[in-house]
């Protein structure tokens, strides 16, 4: 992956081959939460965006199970604690912005709204 490409982890029920994704995963076994703590401390959150991290907003008339979110946040923060909150991306335009991601990572997580999208950022070189 270079800058600017992006990562989905979705939950169990999204439609990644149906939607035509190129490079999908299976992660069958992992939630979202053990995932994002394995693959953060080696992935660069994109710093020249407003929101490096996005979750499908509800439909219409559907709610957020705020426990998601929280135990999302928990797990970032372990090693990007200035993230505050999400973007968020309508249901068709989440799908759209996954289309065009660089892998969709399918996982065994079953709650409901249990999508985020990760944005690369530059890695920075250690001397």
């Amino acid at each position: 992956m270079g800058h600017g490409d992006e990562i989905v982890l979705s939950d169990a029920h999204f439609p990644a081959h149906t939607l035509g994704v190129s490079h999908v995963v299976r992660a069958d076994g992992l939630k979202v939460t053990q995932l994002l703590r394995a693959i953060l401390p080696l992935f660069e959150l994109d710093a020249y965006v407003e929101h490096p991290l996005i979750t499908m907003s509800p439909v219409p008339g559907d709610t957020l199970d705020p426990f998601v979110e929280a135990s999302y946040l928990e797990a970032i923060h372990e090693t990007n604690p200035q993230i505050v909150d999400f973007g968020r991306e309508e249901r068709f335009a989440f799908y759209e912005r996954a289309r065009k991601a660089y892998a969709v990572v399918v996982t065994g997580e079953t709650a409901k709204y249990g999508n985020i999208i990760l944005k690369k950022g530059v890695t920075p070189i250690n001397d």
